[in-house]
């Protein structure tokens, strides 16, 4: 009986709760930046933004583009805005805010930045802390965030040479590509040791033929040699391993049929 009581007391108190809020008698919830000025409004969004506490930053970034945007402090909120959204793992948000900044200011002292901030939000969208998803099959991810990234760290590095972001960017150009043909010649790797060996050869000429170059294209030459003599194309076999002999000429693939695993290389490492 006690029990029954208090979810009576419980079922009163909620509905009486509800009238009072209908009618407009409880408070509603006070918005503390009201009465803010846009300088106020400014600074107490990089004080959020010094201390890290980017949810609160990004908010008042964008009331502040919301509530002046042609003021002095517009561009560097939206710039601060996308950054904020990009450290708060919003990456959706991060990217809406720095294509909206690109678009409206392509001529600010500020734009090299903009496509190195969008290039890092992909980047590690896609990449992350390597440990974070080592153990996972590269054949099941998507690409495009590596490829975005790749873009604008190229823009980036072809429109502004001297920026302080570019010899930045172009290590993590250098990774993208690496990563992009490990995913092509894992996907290759995949077909073979299923038996799809054709399947194996063309998404290992993809490598080779898309990333030039990528310590990736050793194991693409490598399972074309292999694919080719499970087929019984000889011929073919042969050419891929006079390419390989002439390119990677200490290749374990010459001598073993296969190769050694490095316990201190990773598909993800940068090359010079």
């Amino acid at each position: 009986m006690q029990a029954l009581k208090i979810v009576k007391h419980l079922t009163l108190a909620a509905i009486l709760a509800g009238g009072l809020a209908a009618c407009g008698i409880l408070p509603e919830k006070v918005d503390e930046t009201a009465s803010w000025s846009t300088n106020k409004l400014y600074a107490e969004a990089k004080d959020s933004f010094d201390s890290g506490d980017y949810t609160k930053a990004a908010k008042y970034y964008e009331m502040l583009e919301g509530r002046d945007p042609f003021g002095q402090h517009a561009q560097q909120a939206q710039i601060n805005a996308a950054y904020s959204y990009y450290k708060d793992n919003d990456s959706a948000q991060a990217l809406t805010s720095v294509d909206r900044f690109i678009k409206l200011h392509p001529d600010s002292p500020s734009i090299d930045y903009a496509y190195y901030l969008k290039g890092l939000i992909n980047f590690n969208d896609d990449l992350g802390l390597f440990g974070r998803f080592s153990g996972q099959d590269l054949s099941e991810r998507d690409p495009k965030a590596l490829r975005d990234a790749y873009d604008s760290f190229k823009y980036l590095v072809e429109h502004y040479p001297n920026s302080k972001y570019a010899p930045d960017a172009a290590l993590r150009m250098r990774y993208a590509v690496n990563a992009m043909a490990a995913h092509e010649v894992h996907a290759a790797e995949y077909y073979y040791r299923r038996g799809a060996y054709l399947a194996a050869v063309n998404r290992a000429q993809t490598a080779l033929k898309d990333y030039d170059q990528a310590p990736a294209n050793e194991d693409a030459l490598g399972i074309m040699i292999r694919s080719y003599d499970a087929l019984g194309m000889t011929q073919l076999r042969d050419d891929a391993k006079r390419v390989m002999a002439a390119t990677y000429p200490k290749s374990d693939y010459l001598t073993l049929g296969y190769r050694r695993k490095n316990p201190d290389k990773s598909w993800w490492q940068l090359w010079k």
